[in-house]
């Protein structure tokens, strides 16, 4: 394993969450060599089109191929040399007609859907793999749910021959690594709204309502990405159906000032096979060939 070259997966729910959940990090690595796969899990077709100037009839009609264009620049921008769609529809939420469907993520076999991430896994070989974690109670999208569902016995299993003999050689990544939206953060973003006179989108009750909720900041791993701040702007803004560029959430800070006030993408390592010193400062830290 020390002679392979090191690579970087990641597992999102639908086309955005790659530009909105660390595009810095893979944009760093990448100018450190250390290439990227994308696998996205679902089409995003039951997404609302948030962006009032894209609520179009033809947007609405073809919502899956424009999400998929926008998937392919968004990509582009950060970095990824290599995108994989497991194929499953976006569910929807708990109580959409969409979520019903027996060809969305949400109702797949899960070993069905472990499996496709697992052929993946051992094709691309990476020491790292990127996902959603286990405490998803702030936003429980059945969707981000499922993305943990199979990524951690995905980690698991693709080292092990003896399940999914079919699918390849083994591969045991090294480290698996939940992506973390830290309290920190928000209120980090929140004072500096406030500082500057401007209206905040992270109001105090956010905070407020993930500590009511039990939610701690388990972040273990901060990637400096203050120099990669305008890649993931871009990449958001890619997302035209998703993204309305008037945000205040993603756009109310002016670019020098957003840039350094949480300079940080936040994880949280879950496994790892390779002895680790916290906190760490890198993905990497610990894999031999680093």
């Amino acid at each position: 394993m020390s002679n392979e070259p090191l690579r970087l997966l990641t597992v999102h729910a639908h086309p955005d969450d790659e530009s909105s959940k660390g595009p810095g990090t893979i944009a760093k690595y990448l100018d450190q060599g250390i290439p990227a796969t994308l696998v996205c899990c679902t089409g995003g077709e039951a997404g609302d089109i948030l962006n009032p100037a894209m609520d179009r009839p033809e947007v609405r009609e073809n919502l899956h191929e424009v999400r998929m264009q926008e998937l392919a620049q968004a990509t582009s921008i950060i970095g990824y040399d290599r995108v994989e769609l497991l194929g499953y529809r976006d569910s929807g939420m708990p109580d959409d007609e969409a979520n019903k469907r027996p060809d969305n993520f949400w109702n797949a076999p899960i070993d069905e859907a472990t499996g496709k991430l697992v052929e993946i896994i051992r094709r691309d070989r990476p020491q790292v793999i990127v996902t959603y974690g286990d405490d998803q109670r702030y936003y429980a999208h059945p969707d981000h749910l499922r993305v943990h569902d199979i990524s951690a016995p995905a980690f698991e299993r693709a080292g092990d021959p003896t399940w999914y003999p079919e699918l390849g050689d083994p591969w045991q990544p090294m480290k698996l690594y939940y992506i973390e939206w830290s309290l920190a953060r928000v209120q980090a973003m929140h004072k500096k709204f406030i500082e500057l006179g401007l209206e905040s989108p992270f109001e105090e009750r956010w905070a407020a309502r993930m500590a009511e909720a039990g939610i701690v900041d388990r972040t273990t791993t901060r990637i400096e990405r203050s120099e990669y701040y305008d890649v993931g702007q871009k990449a958001l803004l890619s997302h035209a159906t998703q993204i309305d560029p008037n945000e205040r959430f993603w756009f109310g800070l002016p670019d020098d000032v957003a840039r350094s006030v949480h300079p940080y993408d936040d994880y949280m390592l879950a496994k790892s096979v390779v002895g680790v010193a916290f906190p760490e400062d890198d993905l990497f830290a610990g894999i031999p060939g680093r």
